[in-house]
């Protein structure tokens, strides 16, 4: 039986030591997680190499939105991906599409070079892309250690039995890691019925900010988010997931 893996997604090195303090196995590094993750900066990186031995895996995804990429940003993110992995980081998680919806094979295969023997993901980009299945065998072709899918919906819960029917089709070649909505109820429904044996999650909990003083009407985003609200993982979050798992 293979063994249960729990990731937690995390932007500060305040998440980190709370996922890690909540029994993660592993972090995917990120910055900006509220619009879905970016690239984190090596600083970040190295803050927590300096208070944890956790394993990291760095999200390479170098803006928000689609997942086709100019030749500028596929520059950026190769060259983020051979920076980590001269950084020690234990993974990448990449993914490249065409304008079609079809897995960008030229490009994954130049990032798979870069990635040399890190352990690689393929994020997201899988929940949009045209045809599953034929992005499943093109990962396993890759080389490609894990993907990351909701199952195409927006909550692992809503996409079940794509996951389940991915897990099947996968076998041994290559894990699918089960992430969107998760928390320790949803891998108590999901562990059973879907096969799923990873599961990755953020345990995110909003502070409040700490300042007293508050200019309200400036905006430095989008305006639906607000200026004084903060996103940190929960270790107790983390770690009633951990004992679901657990108990499996």
């Amino acid at each position: 039986m293979k063994k249960y893996i729990l990731e937690s997604c995390v932007d500060s090195v305040e998440s980190a030591l709370a996922a890690a303090k909540g029994g993660a196995d592993r972090l995917e590094l990120c910055a900006n997680l509220i619009i879905g993750g970016t690239t984190p900066s090596p600083a970040l990186f190295e803050e927590i190499r300096k208070v944890s031995t956790i394993r990291m895996h760095a999200l390479i995804r170098p803006r928000f939105g689609d997942f086709c990429y100019t030749d500028y940003e596929f520059a950026i993110i190769r060259r983020e991906v051979a920076m980590y992995r001269e950084m020690g980081a234990e993974g990448v998680v990449i993914g490249c599409l065409n304008p079609d919806g079809s897995l960008n094979m030229e490009q994954m295969e130049t990032l798979m070079k870069e990635a040399g023997g890190m352990s690689v993901t393929l994020h997201r980009a899988f929940d949009v892309c045209r045809d599953p299945f034929e992005a499943l065998d093109q990962a396993k072709k890759l080389g490609i250690h894990t993907i990351l899918t909701s199952g195409q919906k927006n909550s692992a819960s809503a996409g079940r039995e794509l996951l389940k029917e991915l897990t099947e089709r996968a076998g041994d070649g290559i894990d699918i890691m089960a992430g969107g909505g998760v928390n320790a109820q949803v891998i108590r429904e999901l562990a059973p019925c879907t096969g799923v044996h990873v599961f990755h999650m953020s345990g995110k909990i909003t502070l409040d900010s700490q300042m007293e003083y508050r200019r309200e009407g400036v905006n430095m985003g989008l305006p639906s988010l607000s200026e004084f609200e903060i996103w940190r993982t929960k270790a107790e979050n983390i770690r009633a997931a951990r004992e679901v798992l657990d108990s499996l």
